[in-house]
């Protein structure tokens, strides 16, 4: 795979930092999740193909090992806040002293300066900052936060994983490893990994039991490892074609009521007869003209595509005939054609899909469960994700502490006195 030979040491934590790990997995890399000790089960959901080592950091001898590793790697990833890396003694120009060819990935929230560098906050707040959220949103409402996917996963772990195969290839020119500012925050709890990492204490932890999610206090036998944010930078960097289409009049009305933000009637979703919906996306006039056949609708009794006062009378008009058939009718009238309408899948859907379905962009793992395969797709050399479970916490801790060099002895000593703890015979059950 691409990423074979690279080795990384992910600090673990909750959303974009799992996701960049699991990036990095999926194409090749070596992940070894670093995880807290005394810690009975962990809530990233995102650890495909990972490893994971349990060291106790509230000790000085877990932060040696800890430095070990991360000399011995290639990338580094740590989630935490401004500072915290630094009053372990692990901070980037410590490690990069001793291995110049270190890749060291900080995935902050607000960035490592600023009048917010040491503040808390979500994918929300982050994306109110990028400006994009004033952009999110129906007319005449208030703007819509959509899932946390902009700023979390698109500004944040993805292109944090992007920043580290650049600083990956230019290595291969320089030799020299790099810093990358990523921009994401983490509010950590007061009994966290850490110790003491001067964050606002988390009070609450959503947790799913049963099939059920449930807002509950926090307490020592609930794992938080991060609450992250999204990047402010990472977002509005997403958001460059809003920003850079201004000035062609794309974006020149009110929120909700240009071509691409829900005002355009050809450019919406519509619930059809049976309570499920589909998407319209026909913007170009061929595709337009296309929409209307499969509508049975005469364009010369219609108002023109791009009369935006009219828009809402030729909206009235498309609600009312996609209400008058099922989602798999309109399937049938609309597949094969160029009128770009699809429908709306739900999450239990998309694998049947005959298109997904010849094309494989599904998964399913060991357990059973379903997750998008890996994008994009290499011809020579593509992802070739882990279908086993994910680790449970310090199932590799022995292993991966073999590979680093250390003998059986010291690894046994480190487990009687409390600075790693390993779980390989749980996970074999």
């Amino acid at each position: 795979m691409a990423l074979a030979g690279v080795r990384v040491i992910e600090l673990a934590g909750l959303a974009p930092a799992p996701f960049c790990g699991m990036i990095l997995a999926d194409f090749g890399a070596k992940v070894i999740r670093v995880d807290r000790t005394k810690t009975g089960m962990s809530l990233d959901t995102q650890a495909r193909g990972k490893r994971s080592v349990a060291i106790n950091l509230k000790t000085s001898e877990g932060i040696s090992l800890l430095k070990k590793l991360c000399l011995q790697s290639d990338v580094v990833l740590e989630p935490y806040r401004k500072g915290v890396m630094e009053k372990l003694g692990l901070g980037p120009q410590e490690l990069l002293k001793e291995n110049p060819r270190l890749i060291y990935a900080r995935l902050t929230g607000y960035g490592q300066s600023g009048s917010y560098a040491s503040a808390a906050g979500h994918d929300i707040n982050y994306l109110a900052m990028s400006g994009l959220l004033s952009r999110l949103g129906r007319s005449g409402e208030k703007p819509y936060a959509p899932l946390n996917l902009i700023a979390d996963f698109a500004g944040g772990g993805l292109s944090c994983a992007l920043g580290i195969v650049l600083a990956l290839l230019e290595r291969e020119r320089s030799g020299r490893g790099q810093i990358i500012d990523a921009s994401m925050v983490s509010a950590h709890s007061h009994n966290n990994a850490l110790g003491n990492c001067d964050r606002p204490p988390i009070e609450h932890v959503v947790v799913k039991e049963k099939g059920f999610a449930e807002i509950k206090p926090f307490s020592s036998n609930v794992l938080l490892l991060s609450s992250f944010s999204p990047q402010v930078e990472g977002a509005a960097y997403v958001g460059s074609f809003a920003w850079k289409s201004q000035s062609i009049g794309m974006w020149d009305r009110p929120r909700g009521e240009n071509m691409l933000d829900s005002g355009a009637p050809f450019y919406d979703t519509y619930q059809t007869s049976d309570g499920k919906y589909v998407a319209v996306g026909a913007i170009e006039p061929q595709f337009y003209t296309q929409l209307l056949k499969g509508l049975d609708l005469d364009p010369g009794s219609l108002p023109p595509q791009m009369s935006f006062t009219d828009w809402p009378e030729l909206r009235r008009i498309f609600t009312e005939r996609f209400a008058s058939k099922s989602q798999e009718d309109w399937s049938q009238v609309f597949d094969g054609t160029d009128a770009c309408v699809t429908p709306v899948l739900s999450f239990g859907q998309v694998s049947s899909h005959p298109h997904n379905q010849e094309r494989n962009s599904f998964l399913t793992d060991s357990n059973g469960e379903e997750s998008p395969r890996p994008a994009p797709v290499l011809s020579r050399t593509p992802a070739e994700p882990s279908l086993s479970s994910d680790p449970f916490i310090g199932e590799h801790t022995v292993e991966v502490l073999n590979e680093f060099g250390f003998k059986s002895e010291d690894i046994e000593q480190m487990m009687t006195h409390g600075v790693v703890e390993g779980d390989a015979i749980k996970a074999k059950l």
